[in-house]
């Protein structure tokens, strides 16, 4: 088969790979029909995921049909549309029995907080991942869902993380009727965070980034207050005053620590912008709230050298709430949005490319060309 591989920081291409197999009885075969590429990707290619090994095939948001599966599924059959989680989870561990799917026990022996996560290195367990034209799929009666043969696949396809992490994003912010929320970064899952804080009684949401053109998607697209923070001498300020200098109810950090940056930025945090491996948005959140607030946080954290400014966050009496996201533990309440008409997961795609084009569709997200925010992947594509 085709699939990704990653080569080293800043390189990836397509290779020839053997086919997956069936390795366990209750695995599946999936052909991918689409998959996409996520802001968290960008984590790996930019080589700041410790154990990210040549060759390992990334892509966590995947859709497609079952090709094969083992003896033991009973859920699924050869020829069935399946939408597919990025948590890779068991359905019966400690954490699982609670809804806690990315923090299942069972499904990776490298760590101790992280589940499994297809594509993410061998820190998250090792799973090749999607961007691929077939991919193998652990615990295929817990994990895979039929998609609904109304929802459109792009839409599908989007649900497997990006979707599903913005509205849990919103979820942990524990919005009550009339709050404000303020939304640091305007990628794919903070538009959806933002969408979503509408959907739970926001009063207004605010949203902050400094490219243009995600910007006017949040406009339009999540009907949110934008700011530029290059505009301002201190961004934190400005959000002080907009809100009576008392800050904002809610703050939900969808940046993470920024897939970019150099090293020396990495280690001194010495450009004070949002940069990679530094909590720069989430200092921005606990400055920028009111006392007694709630940040919500499901950016992608790894390893930083820069301080979080917790002690500021306990005089502030704030409470942070924070996880990957347990994906399917939102699905239902999602596809109800999504057929009611409330989400429209697909408004947010701008480039769709062939899988043999993929490491031009990383150049082009990693650097923000042409107005990319979300890239799906065709594996199958002529």
């Amino acid at each position: 088969m085709r699939a990704m591989a990653y080569r080293g920081p800043y390189k990836v291409r397509v290779e020839n790979k053997d086919m997956p197999r069936i390795e366990h009885p209750n695995d599946a075969i999936i052909k991918v029909t689409m998959a996409s590429i996520c802001g968290s990707d960008l984590h790996l290619y930019h080589g700041l995921m410790p154990d990210t090994r040549v060759g390992h095939t990334l892509g966590h948001e995947f859709i497609g049909v079952v090709h094969e599966v083992g003896p033991s599924v009973q859920t699924l059959k050869p020829g069935d549309r399946v939408m597919v989680p990025f948590n890779i989870f068991c359905g019966s561990c400690f954490y699982c029995a609670r809804g806690l799917y990315s923090n299942c026990h069972n499904v990776n022996a490298n760590a101790t907080a992280a589940g499994g996560i297809y594509g993410y290195s061998h820190t998250c367990g090792g799973y090749d991942g999607g961007q691929a034209q077939f991919v193998r799929v652990p615990f295929a009666d817990v994990g895979p869902s039929l998609i609904p043969d109304w929802m459109a696949e792009e839409d599908a396809l989007l649900l497997t993380d990006a979707v599903a992490t913005g509205y849990f994003g919103a979820q942990l912010g524990d919005i009550v009727e009339g709050d404000t929320v303020v939304v640091f970064g305007a990628g794919p899952i903070g538009l959806f965070a933002a969408q979503s804080s509408w959907l739970m009684g926001a009063g207004r949401v605010i949203v902050v980034d400094h490219l243009d053109d995600r910007l006017e998607k949040a406009r339009t697209m999540a009907h949110a207050e934008t700011y530029n923070f290059n505009e301002y001498d201190d961004i934190v300020v400005h959000l002080k005053k907009i809100t009576d200098h008392y800050g904002a109810d809610v703050a939900i950090d969808a940046v993470g620590a920024e897939a970019d940056g150099n090293f020396l930025q990495h280690v001194t945090s010495a450009k004070l912008k949002l940069q990679g491996g530094s909590p720069i948005a989430l200092n921005w959140a606990i400055d920028s709230v009111r006392k007694g607030a709630t940040i919500s946080v499901m950016g992608a954290y790894g390893p930083m050298f820069s301080a979080v400014k917790f002690g500021d966050a306990l005089n502030k009496g704030l409470t942070l709430r924070m996880n990957q996201c347990p994906v399917k533990r939102q699905w239902p309440r999602l596809f109800e949005h999504v057929r009611n008409g409330h989400l429209t997961p697909s408004e947010i795609i701008t480039h769709r490319i062939p899988l043999e084009h993929i490491a031009e569709g990383y150049h082009i997200f990693s650097s923000k060309l042409d107005g990319c925010i979300k890239t799906v992947v065709l594996p199958h594509a002529d």
